[in-house]
């Protein structure tokens, strides 16, 4: 547990330093990097190899495609509006920050745009400590979100605990499914 506490603060302090050394977007200048096809650690070295790819950002975010198009294609990282936790942790893993800024950067640039975070538990706990803990996960998201430059008026928390299963069981399979937040954007 402490060593992903760890890990969760020196990626957000690390995010946090490149955000402070990129350079400022010119007017002109209208690429935002949307499609994170493949993030992970390199077995060598520890940094996060992330391949992009670009692309042109227009009225209602891309170009001659709507946005509902772009939420709904598989091969985007936008598509990825599920997120995973640890059994009775509220800690994003790290390997799902680098998806979880791309949302940041489709809401920064859709301010119109508003999302509902969905915090679930799995079955095991009291019906009050899971939709606290829900809520807790929600509000992880909506946090790291808001770091990323995300208003608040653009999300709501909410918490169904273990009420909204995708996943039937009592097994580990079954609780890890059902221990999650959704990303749910308002009309698409």
């Amino acid at each position: 547990m402490k060593r992903n506490l760890v890990v969760v603060s020196l990626a957000s302090v690390l995010l946090m330093a490149l955000q402070g050394c990129s350079t400022p977007v010119r007017e002109e200048q209208q690429d935002v990097i949307v499609d994170e096809r493949s993030v992970g650690v390199s077995p060598t070295d520890g940094s996060l190899g992330v391949e992009t790819s670009v692309i042109p950002v227009g009225e209602g975010f891309f170009e001659g495609r709507p946005i509902e198009e772009a939420l709904a294609d598989p091969e985007s990282v936008l598509s990825k509006r599920v997120f995973y936790f640890d059994f009775d942790s509220a800690e994003l893993p790290a390997a799902d920050q680098a998806a979880l800024e791309v949302h940041a950067r489709f809401l920064n640039a859709n301010p119109r745009i508003s999302v509902v975070l969905e915090g679930h538990t799995d079955e095991r706990g009291s019906r009050e400590y899971n939709l606290a803990l829900g809520e807790r996960r929600a509000q992880t998201i909506e946090r790291l979100l808001s770091l990323q430059g995300v208003a608040g008026a653009q999300m709501q928390v909410i918490s169904f605990g273990e009420e909204r299963p995708v996943a039937l069981g009592h097994h580990e399979d079954a609780w890890a499914l059902n221990r999650r937040v959704e990303l749910l954007y308002s009309g698409y």
